[in-house]
């Protein structure tokens, strides 16, 4: 299966170059620049009270690892992804969100902190029993130098949930080689 391709001067949108948007430079056989449409799995949740939000699922093998993206709603559809957060995840924050996934355990909190930056980002996902709620909700903050935080908090569905699970489980899969 050959990997969609752009050239390296088409970026998918104007807010986003080609590394932050999911795309990998790669040369072609006749040498020319261009660039590798690297796999994302995006889920979109807006609300009718502008609270929704939006996360971002991006594989990039050539880094070795899978990189969070979420960013909060600031229209009735449209989602701010200038003030988006990331978040770069390793081998074992994939095992950690997929053993919430897979009902081995309840909740999964990461944490990283930035020496270079001075930031904390944290990532949560809970597996909720409560009837009139959707059953898993993922949480993705970031704390500044300034310690002003940003949230983002997104709902799942079990179906969203175990579509998450094969992206998250063939993601290990891709990292590892196999």
């Amino acid at each position: 299966m050959k990997a969609d391709t752009k050239t390296l001067n088409a970026p998918e949108s104007r807010s986003e170059t080609p590394s932050s948007a999911g795309y990998e430079p790669r040369g072609d056989y006749r040498g020319e620049a261009t660039v590798e449409r690297l796999p994302q799995h995006t889920i979109y949740k807006p609300n009718s009270r502008g609270s929704g939000g939006v996360i971002r699922f991006g594989l990039n093998p050539y880094k070795e690892a899978m990189f969070v993206d979420a960013a909060p709603q600031n229209g009735e559809r449209q989602f701010d992804w200038e003030a988006k957060l990331t978040m770069k995840w390793g081998l074992s924050d994939l095992g950690a969100v997929l053993a919430v996934l897979q009902g081995r355990q309840s909740e999964a909190k990461l944490f990283h902190k930035s020496e270079k930056t001075g930031t904390n980002s944290a990532f949560e996902l809970v597996h909720r029993t409560e009837e009139d709620r959707p059953p898993y909700l993922l949480v993705l903050s970031r704390q500044d130098a300034d310690k002003a935080l940003k949230k983002v908090m997104v709902p799942l569905t079990h179906a969203e949930a175990a579509l998450l699970q094969v992206v998250l489980a063939r993601a290990v899969e891709r990292l590892l080689g196999w």
